[in-house]
């Protein structure tokens, strides 16, 4: 971890070497547990209420007692980044199971583990933001929504680290992840579209794509922009044909593809795709950036 990196567990700001949890937290031994990821700007929480929403509703689903209210963790988020010693940067809020008896069964769980890091992330060189990325399409694929719903954001990504393993293995950034039909679902740790003759595409989040946050911003600005925008089955001959590609996600923010598979896309990156990244930019600075005081 950076130098710069925070710490808070269960309503404390800790240093490093008290940021621990037992080792029998059912969130260590079995994946049980949820987080999200939040991206701050000057000092801000960016779409902070629908993380944490979304963090509600990952617990309710998977039975798991959040023990904070919003307002709580709201607080514990800017007191997290008061300490930071950057502007900018980058949170991971986890709710584990807590600790309990060895077996499955979390009845004797008494007490989630909160925790709160905060630090730098930088997913991809910023080169790499201007070229593009090159992406695999992964043998493994993403779990089945009868398997494992894609809207909870749980702590278990072990079939997601595997394709990123592909990716590393095939000598190219990203991985791109087929549900069980073998249609588009996402990329390891992002939402991916393509654009066709000016149109934008999607998956849908019933073949498998998270609900991101920054994917609702996306969509809400392509129609801003008059963007036409669909979210539509896709398969990976649609990415080999794609005029653009690219990906989003709260730590991936935006970033384009130019090669899928080995084949180079038409546009690296594309118009469309440099609309929204402008796009999303002034919409941070606009929800983030302090207001000048008027004297």
């Amino acid at each position: 971890m950076p130098d710069s990196t925070r710490f808070w567990i269960n309503g404390q700001l800790r240093p490093e070497r008290e940021a621990v949890i037992p080792v029998t937290d059912h969130g260590l031994l079995y994946g049980d547990g949820v987080f999200e990821g939040i991206r701050f700007y000057h000092r801000h929480p960016f779409r902070l209420a629908a993380h944490l929403q979304r963090l509600a509703n990952s617990c309710q689903a998977i039975r798991l007692g959040l023990p904070y209210t919003q307002a709580q963790l709201t607080e514990a988020v800017n007191e997290i980044i008061a300490a930071f010693p950057e502007e900018n940067g980058y949170l991971r809020l986890m709710v584990t199971r807590g600790p309990g008896p060895m077996g499955l069964n979390p009845a004797g769980c008494t007490q989630p583990n909160v925790i709160l890091i905060a630090t730098r992330l930088e997913m991809v060189h910023p080169e790499l933001r201007n070229e593009g990325i090159r992406v695999i399409v992964a043998s493994t694929r993403r779990l089945p929504a009868d398997g494992l719903d894609p809207r909870i954001k749980s702590l278990n990504y072990l079939n997601h680290i595997l394709a990123r393993m592909e990716a590393t293995q095939a000598g190219v950034e990203e991985a791109i992840l087929l549900n069980s039909q073998g249609r588009v679902a996402e990329g390891s740790a992002e939402n991916i579209y393509i654009v066709q003759d000016g149109h934008l595409a999607t998956p849908r989040l019933a073949d498998g794509a998270l609900a991101g946050i920054t994917r609702g911003v996306i969509l809400e600005l392509a129609g801003e922009l008059g963007i036409h925008t669909r979210e539509v089955p896709l398969t990976p001959y649609d990415l080999y044909t794609a005029d653009e590609c690219f990906l989003s996600g709260t730590g991936a923010e935006l970033i384009p593809v130019r090669e899928v598979d080995g084949r180079a896309l038409r546009n690296r990156p594309g118009p469309v795709f440099s609309a929204l990244a402008d796009a999303f930019q002034e919409q941070v600075e606009k929800e983030c950036k302090p207001k000048e005081s008027v004297s």
